[in-house]
């Protein structure tokens, strides 16, 4: 073959693909404007029609064979309307869940320590029991209290008769001794007091009422006032601390309701509100703490367990269409909206992809019917037929998935 064949069979194939191109790809036209073209050249590349040919028979046959050829695709001929399927646009919304894992705690939770220290003498209480506040969990021992106890209790009582007899003699003893006796009797009830506590701080009391926890001493452990003896927790709610993203800062109120799920309870929800707000965004994860109290009271929950928390807002609205009918061109992304049987580009930026929906900003509203198949030959102003016209899918009803 010569060079100049094998140069005309190359111009031919590159004016086929360019014609292909013009024709098949959506906003072309578009493209074609951008670079420059003349609105002439470039009405004549979308639509071949207008170019002029030899004879009006060869024009007419012409129009024979390409409205057959689209008959036979099924999409209606390039001079008539094109067949395309539509969905309706509904309303998506965003930013109305909130989604957390936080760490449960009791509402109440002491650690128990001695008041004084000696020998563990008694444990009362087993791991588990529930028990009341100013119950005995433990002794220690109180000989020596005992004793000291008996010997304010003699001197008190030396005090009190010898006061009781200076008041009687009173025309033989000074003023100044029946006072003294007095100061010596006031001095023996204080003496009395001190030992009476010291043996009462011999017993180990619960301060508060809970469910006593496991307890790391045994009977003749020698303690200290900074032994733990047992922890008390009060668990009749739980208070669950977490963190949201400080988008969420001004949107999260106190008292807002909360539904927590735990791994140990899967599939129950446990509804609860906001008890507390840190004042504060951390700065090295931009959250905020928060806590919630959530009722326990069939005592299902425990300290230290772990919770997924929920919360609803009520959201940003957005338009939101079929993943399929979003398209690009030079420009962006842009959607066809149907309308008086003809397509119309409406551009749009995307905000969210979902699975079903892809919320988008543009200009578009809910019940707007937007091109989802047989995009490849719609163009601005071109008319359409609708698939199952006049019976619409119940897309239109259907809610968006957010």
């Amino acid at each position: 073959m010569s060079f100049w064949k094998q140069f005309a069979v190359c111009l031919g194939v590159i004016a086929a693909g360019f014609a292909g191109w013009v024709f098949f790809v959506p906003g072309a036209a578009d493209t074609l404007r951008n670079a420059g073209v003349p609105e002439s050249i470039v009405g004549k590349a979308v639509d071949p029609d207008k170019v002029a040919t030899a004879t009006p028979a060869a024009n007419e046959q012409g129009g024979n064979r390409r409205q057959g050829g689209g008959n036979g695709a099924g999409g209606g001929g390039r001079n008539g309307p094109v067949l395309v399927v539509t969905q309706a646009v509904v309303a998506g919304i965003v930013n109305d869940r909130l989604g957390a894992i936080g760490t449960g705690d009791a509402i109440r939770s002491v650690v128990v320590t001695p008041q004084a220290s000696g020998i563990v003498r008694e444990i009362l209480v087993k791991s588990g029991e529930t028990v009341k506040q100013g119950q005995v969990l433990a002794r220690l021992d109180s000989e020596e209290q005992v004793i000291a106890k008996g010997q304010a209790e003699v001197a008190l009582k030396s005090a009190v008769e010898k006061t009781s007899l200076y008041h009687n003699i009173k025309s033989s003893v000074s003023r100044m001794d029946v006072f003294d006796s007095e100061i010596a009797e006031q001095g023996a009830r204080l003496q009395l007091q001190a030992a009476e506590l010291n043996l009462d701080r011999r017993n180990i009391l619960a301060p508060i009422d809970g469910i006593v926890g496991i307890m790391p001493i045994n009977i003749g452990d020698n303690v200290s006032t900074t032994t733990p003896i047992v922890t008390l927790d009060d668990r009749s709610e739980i208070l669950v601390d977490y963190w949201v993203p400080e988008r969420f800062a001004n949107t999260v109120k106190l008292g807002q309701a909360v539904e927590a799920t735990s791994v140990a309870r899967p599939g129950q929800v446990f509804s609860g509100a906001v008890e507390a707000i840190d004042n504060r965004i951390d700065a090295a994860s931009r959250t905020l703490r928060m806590r919630a109290r959530i009722n326990n009271a069939a005592d299902e929950l425990r300290a230290g367990m772990s919770f997924s928390v929920g919360m609803r807002f009520d959201g940003d609205q957005y338009p939101a269409v079929d993943p399929q009918s979003v398209q690009w061109d030079s420009q962006g992304s842009f959607v066809w909206r149907v309308a008086d049987k003809a397509s119309h580009k409406v551009r749009v930026s995307i905000v969210q992809r979902n699975p079903d929906y892809v919320l988008v900003k543009g200009n578009l509203e809910n019940g707007d019917l937007i091109v989802t198949q047989g995009l490849q030959r719609v163009r601005e102003g071109g008319a359409v037929r609708q698939a199952g016209e006049g019976a619409q899918a119940a897309a239109t009803a259907k809610e968006p998935v957010t």
